[in-house]
């Protein structure tokens, strides 16, 4: 009996070869591709698309804005027409516009909403110079400020990176250590969003100073987004074991996380993408979170049915692979 017999009876394996070191390469090679790409290319198409303005005045004048907005911006803006400062002001706190503009006999007031977004702001100040210098006298008015303690909003805009996180490493240490128990998994990923939600929200407000807004609602935003991912991760995995893992992941962290705006919302995103951004859960759980933190929970409704919807989607997919589990048993027994 020769050595080479001895090891193939002996079951030694052999070692892949170069076909397979080729195929892992490219198969490397094409996701970091992709990858650059997911969140490469949302930033660099980045810019204003349909910018919700609410913008009030004579006609006339309102009829030469609004075609200088198209002039400087095709396509860049959605103007709705108010009858006077005040209703403007209002659909800015109210979060059906992200600034305005009111011209009056006075001149142009440029009312903004430094936490809707951070390109809004700078955006419609560089229109309000534009005005003054035609002359017009031009004032502002941050009708929705971000805080001293982060002007710029960079507490608001890391959170996509913990929400994403948050949910697939508890959904992977849920399944790990409870192999055997749905039930388990479930209440751990719970239990685990509420709990995180509170903390998150504590570390924004009370130690970086973030936000300012109501501390229940945005940890409740923040909690939702958590357990959309999780469940839906152990959803996935329930049913389709480790590849379910796999497909969260690619979900989660390559196409709702790029697509999701928590910095500037959906209108500076290309579109659609910006859009279905909003219907991927950290998307509205950024629209929640800031509409929580900023605006008194205005225009959370969608953002927090969105939410609900994922969360009810991993649940779902638990049931069904409990019924299916139960099902191949009694196929087992029979």
């Amino acid at each position: 009996m020769t050595a080479a017999h001895d090891s193939s009876a002996s079951g030694t394996k052999r070692t892949p070869g170069p076909r397979v070191l080729v195929g892992v390469v490219a198969g490397l090679t094409l996701a970091v591709s992709l990858m650059l790409l997911a969140f490469a290319a949302p930033a660099v198409n980045s810019g204003a698309h349909d910018l919700p303005v609410a913008v009030s005045g004579p006609d006339s004048a309102l009829a030469n804005l609004e075609a200088a907005l198209d002039a400087a911006s095709p396509g860049g803006f959605d103007v709705t027409r108010h009858a006077d400062a005040a209703a403007v002001a209002d659909a800015i706190t109210a979060r059906d516009a992200v600034g305005g503009i009111s011209i009056t006999p006075d001149g142009a007031v440029i009312q903004t909403a430094s936490a809707a977004g951070a390109p809004y702001a700078p955006l419609l100040r560089s229109i309000g110079a534009g005005l003054a210098a035609k002359g017009q006298p031009v004032t502002y008015t941050d009708r929705v400020p971000l805080t001293e303690d982060d002007p710029v909003g960079s507490g608001l805009s890391a959170l996509a990176l913990p929400l994403a996180f948050g949910g697939m490493i508890s959904a992977v240490g849920l399944v790990t250590l409870f192999k055997h128990s749905r039930t388990l998994r479930v209440v751990g990923s719970i239990g685990f969003s509420a709990v995180a939600g509170v903390t998150i929200t504590a570390i924004l407000q009370f130690w970086l100073g973030s936000i300012d807004g109501s501390f229940w609602l945005t940890a409740t935003g923040v909690a939702l987004g958590i357990a959309a991912i999780s469940l839906v991760v152990l959803g996935l995995e329930s049913l389709f074991g480790y590849p379910g893992l796999a497909i969260g992941a690619v979900i989660m962290v390559f196409v709702a996380n790029p697509l999701s705006g928590l910095a500037t919302g959906p209108w500076w995103l290309p579109q659609p993408w910006g859009a279905i951004g909003q219907f991927l859960p950290i998307g509205a759980a950024g629209t929640a979170i800031r509409s929580a933190a900023f605006f008194d929970g205005a225009g959370a409704g969608p953002a927090l049915a969105v939410l609900a919807g994922w969360i009810a989607v991993g649940l779902a997919l638990v049931a069904l692979s409990a019924r299916r589990a139960t099902r191949d048993e009694g196929l087992v027994a029979a």
